[in-house]
């Protein structure tokens, strides 16, 4: 990690910081609908507003740089790129120009994603990820960055962890669109790994220099107990967010044990569907927050968490478990071996306080240093990770949690937009600028 080719980074998402949800021919997406619906968002917010990113990014920017970090992990958002009928959108497109100059400006490398949860909603109408034609429109939309922006941005992501794009949002119905179908999930699950093919086909057909890869949400699955169901749970749970994703990637179907009644992977994963989805990629993204302990349950899924008592957790109620990522990290490249894998997100929620302009959070800093040297550990042992993104450069919008979550090492005051530097944001600089 002290290699001065490892990449020193933090990350955001569109629809979590930028605001200015109806300007500039910017379209409605499924969050946007999601927020709409009573209940749904804990704090009956949205991100109409956010952090207003929109117009301070010259103003976060300079943050990023004043930091020390070398890179800086955002999204586009597709709805603000491309209008009602697939054709651009110039307005949407020069912000995203604007920004992508003032990084390099700043000597600030930029990592694109192309998808961290902003689907037009006029797309999940018609069936979502689950209507090939979406898929294609998908394709066509990362053909249509790429050749904007390609000569600009050497790392592309195609999707952001695609477990939440489905499963939270398809099968325990926490995210938008907010469904219960397990069934649903899987096929949403393929039909975004279908989409990442097309994308990263068409993509380096139009840039076969730039370093092209996909952002998984991965965790290691602890059985409670040391039962046979438990461990089978534990088995299902990390197949789950593990194996449906990695295995297709390398050109295997899932394992057996995600099947279903009347539903196998076999049937779900044909042979021409891996074909297309393991095209050959650079670099795989890892975002980790903590580790899931399970045991076995009477529903679909045969499994569910569970909370153990007397260990630490953050403010979100996430247990803080470092030698997981280390764990995981070895596990991954084992099972998959990849030439790069990149730490995409890794933070902590803590209950952050703004005193005279200052915020003192311990916890966070203290996860950030245990977190990082269980990266240091695996790099060591020979993974090859090549650079790590704090989440999150600011405090945002958390999805459903609306506003009550404070993931940033920037505090924001949401009433007046100021940013506050926090306790974790001058370690790192401390770290990065001294050393």
């Amino acid at each position: 990690m002290r290699s001065k080719d490892f990449v020193w980074g933090v990350a955001t998402s569109s629809y979590q910081i930028e605001g200015a949800a109806t300007l500039d021919g910017r379209l409605a997406s499924i969050w946007d609908a999601f927020c709409e619906e009573k209940g749904r968002i804990l704090d009956g917010s949205t991100g109409g507003v956010a952090c207003d990113h929109y117009h301070l990014f010259e103003e976060d920017l300079d943050l990023i740089k004043s930091l020390g970090f070398s890179s800086y992990r955002f999204s586009i958002a597709w709805p603000r790129v491309v209008d009602i009928n697939g054709n651009p959108n110039e307005l949407g497109l020069l912000f995203y120009e604007r920004l992508i100059d003032g990084m390099l400006a700043r000597g600030i490398e930029p990592m694109l994603t192309l998808y961290h949860w902003d689907l037009p909603d006029h797309l999940q109408q018609i069936g979502g990820w689950t209507n090939s034609d979406v898929q294609n429109l998908f394709s066509d939309y990362a053909a249509l960055v790429m050749e904007r922006y390609g000569n600009r941005v050497k790392y592309w992501a195609t999707h952001n962890e695609p477990w939440c794009s489905s499963f939270l949002s398809f099968d325990l119905g926490i995210h938008a669109p907010g469904k219960t179908d397990r069934y649903e999930a899987m096929a949403v699950g393929k039909g975004l790994l279908m989409a990442h093919g097309k994308a990263i086909k068409k993509m380096r057909e139009i840039n076969p220099s730039a370093q092209l890869g996909i952002v998984i949400n991965p965790i290691v699955s602890f059985p409670h107990t040391s039962s046979e169901r438990d461990q089978k749970a534990a088995e299902i749970h990390q197949a789950e967010l593990n194996d449906f994703w990695f295995d297709p990637l390398n050109g295997k179907k899932p394992p057996e044990c995600l099947d279903l009644p009347n539903l196998s992977m076999s049937d779900l994963f044909k042979p021409e569907d891996l074909d297309l989805i393991s095209q050959p990629i650079d670099f795989v993204g890892v975002n980790y927050y903590t580790r899931a302990v399970i045991e076995q349950a009477d529903n679909i899924r045969g499994y569910e968490q569970v909370n153990i008592p007397n260990v630490e957790r953050t403010h979100i109620g996430w247990e803080v478990y470092p030698e997981g990522l280390e764990q995981l990290l070895k596990e991954l490249q084992a099972s998959w071996p990849m030439p790069t894998w990149f730490i995409t997100e890794n933070g902590a929620a803590t209950d952050d306080v703004i005193v005279s302009g200052k915020c003192e959070d311990a916890q966070r800093q203290r996860y950030f240093q245990t977190h990082l040297g269980a990266v240091d550990r695996a790099i060591s042992s020979g993974v090859p990770v090549k650079g790590y993104y704090a989440w999150s450069l600011m405090d945002n919008f958390e999805w459903a949690f609306g506003y009550s979550q404070r993931f940033g090492i920037v505090y924001v005051d949401y009433e007046t937009q100021e940013r506050y530097p926090k306790g974790s944001a001058l370690a790192f600089k401390n770290f990065l600028l001294h050393g």
